[in-house]
């Protein structure tokens, strides 16, 4: 594994229990963090480490290497933003069709 500022799977990382993907990026904003730039968020936390699944570990900025806005307005732009970006990034680990394939789909 990579050299990272802190543990991805530590306290600092993901709360002492693994969490994955957008959680872990969801857990570095709140309410009061919008609007937010993306460029300040990169330079913020682009460095840390973001746990995709058991094996695979990226840096934040990868991610954001796929987003395409400049700024959320809020919470919920931030998750569609992000979550699109990850899959086109080829960085969504979760497949509901394949994981959950007798869950309703709204």
């Amino acid at each position: 594994m990579s050299e990272w500022p802190h543990d991805p799977d530590g306290e600092e990382g993901s709360e002492g229990m693994r969490k994955y993907g957008l959680a872990i990026l969801a857990k570095k904003v709140d309410d009061e963090s919008f609007p937010l730039s993306v460029a300040s968020f990169v330079e913020a936390h682009g460095e840390e480490p973001v746990r995709l699944n058991n094996r695979r570990v990226v840096g934040v900025a990868d991610i954001f290497e796929h987003v395409e806005s400049e700024e959320f307005e809020g919470l919920q732009d931030f998750h569609r933003a992000v979550g699109t970006a990850m899959r086109e990034g080829g960085l969504w680990e979760y497949d509901p069709a394949t994981e959950n394939p007798d869950r309703p789909r709204a």
